[in-house]
């Protein structure tokens, strides 16, 4: 009897895992000095989409229901046209492979292999286990002097994405503390909500000392969007613990907190004396401006805007941004995007693929506004703040970073989670705290998908 135990165990794992390994691939280190371009989690990526495809064929059932379909496949169409116009078929085959794996196969793939809130929590997890081990390793690179360089000294903490890819722990650590605020925020067991409370605090500390202004800025803007979300007397209450918390971690480092406020301090000099990695910043958005003018309804064509940056963009724009530490010899990276990606798709992809591009993303945020609203005091609420935190976090930061770097994959799986949440989470009955198994599935597939379901 006891060699039939493992037997139902293994059946009941979820198959949202190898979802959680693509996430875990993030903690490994990418080599100095590499392009920091796709990387392990990528390639794992394409085979969840593989996996996804395979259990879907197996089952027999309908994948995504028409509403699905339609949010999730809407960029397909400006894509394909932005392909057809890249200056080779090459740039525009990878432009194209990059765009549909980002925006559209792994988020569906996410969707499909997520079956209830329990797997969805499981993956929340997931990345605020990601943040805590990068953050760890950029706090470790701050005190030993390790990190990347800034202002002459090597304590810009990178975690283990190295000084090609400044954004990348950055964005993880400010992913898992969205995340974790959600679930803190959430009305689930009193032991969830402290862990969950006592990550987001700690992840305070290694998101200062990434020094990214662009990620600081989503990061404030999305965890007050949630307090406000959980209700307005909590979100006083968390506030001031926030706040509190953060003049002590920040407070505390007095090397660091020069450093930091003049960091701070050049959000708001913009105008009058902006620093020249602002400068680069404003002419390359000018650029990508200039190539919509162009080319205003379909763009330069996927992967155009280095070839058309030089053609639009003014003698501001420097050769490039120094890098330099974290293992890694001194360098110039060259400026190959905008750091906008709303600008980038305009530039790239003209208003036809800026619109298809903007409205998945905003039809997903609505559907997860108005699941949030439906489940307000429902078990589910920890679901639904971070799905809809998770989504004004990533469409904020697109005001001042686009794809790239092997942190990217991790767009693609936060995409997956929110449209998850809007699609199918949030359709469950008030007070649900799961799906009825298949047949909860079958309820977001759709009528037309609810005999398929069933063969789960």
């Amino acid at each position: 009897m006891s060699l039939a135990l493992p037997v139902p165990r293994l059946r009941t794992l979820s198959p949202v895992l190898p979802v959680v390994a693509v996430v875990a691939l993030l903690a490994l280190p990418v080599s100095p000095g590499g392009e920091g371009g796709a990387g392990p989690a990528d390639a794992l990526s394409a085979l969840v989409v593989l996996f996804c495809a395979v259990r879907l064929l197996r089952q027999r059932r309908r994948p995504l229901s028409r509403t699905a379909a339609v949010v999730l496949g809407l960029p397909v169409a400006g894509l394909a046209l932005a392909a057809m116009g890249a200056s080779s078929p090459g740039a525009g085959i990878g432009g194209l492979g990059r765009y549909l794996q980002v925006f559209v196969l792994v988020p569906a793939a996410v969707l499909l292999l997520i079956r209830d809130r329990s797997d969805f929590r499981l993956l929340a997890w997931s990345f605020v286990g990601l943040a805590g081990w990068q953050g760890a390793v950029g706090v470790h690179q701050y005190v030993t002097g390790t990190g990347a360089s800034y202002q002459g000294e090597e304590i810009r903490a990178v975690g283990t994405f190295g000084a090609q890819d400044v954004m990348g722990m950055a964005t993880v650590v400010s992913f898992g503390l969205v995340c974790a605020a959600g679930l803190a925020l959430g009305r689930s067991s009193v032991r969830q909500r402290a862990i969950a409370t006592a990550c987001a605090l700690g992840l305070l500390l290694p998101l200062a000392l990434s020094f990214s202004r662009g990620a600081w800025i989503a990061t404030a803007v999305t965890c007050s969007a949630q307090l406000v979300l959980a209700g307005l007397r909590r979100a006083v209450r968390v506030g001031a613990v926030v706040l509190a918390a953060g003049v002590v971690l920040v407070g505390g480092f007095g090397v660091g907190t020069a450093m930091l406020q003049e960091r701070i301090g050049s959000i708001t000099q913009v105008a009058d004396a902006p620093d020249q990695s602002v400068t680069d910043r404003y002419t390359m958005w000018a650029a990508a401006a200039g190539m919509w003018r162009e080319q205003p309804l379909t763009g330069v064509g996927l992967k155009g805007f280095p070839e058309h940056r030089d053609a639009h963009a003014s003698l501001a724009l420097s050769a490039g941004s120094d890098t330099e530490g974290a293992g890694a010899g001194y360098r110039k990276q060259p400026l190959l995007s905008p750091h906008n990606m709303y600008l980038l798709v305009l530039g790239e992809q003209g208003l036809i693929g800026l619109l298809a591009l903007a409205g998945s993303w905003l039809a997903l945020l609505v559907c997860a506004l108005r699941g949030l609203l439906r489940t307000h005091r429902a078990p589910g609420l920890d679901c639904a703040l971070v799905a809809c935190g998770l989504l004004v976090w990533q469409l904020t930061d697109f005001l001042y970073a686009d794809i790239g770097g092997p942190s990217t994959v991790l767009t693609a799986v936060v995409l997956g989670l929110a449209a998850w949440w809007a699609l199918v989470g949030a359709e469950e009955a008030p007070g649900g705290e799961e799906p009825a198994g298949p047949a909860g599935h079958a309820r977001a597939l759709g009528s037309g998908g609810r005999e398929e379901a069933l063969g789960r």
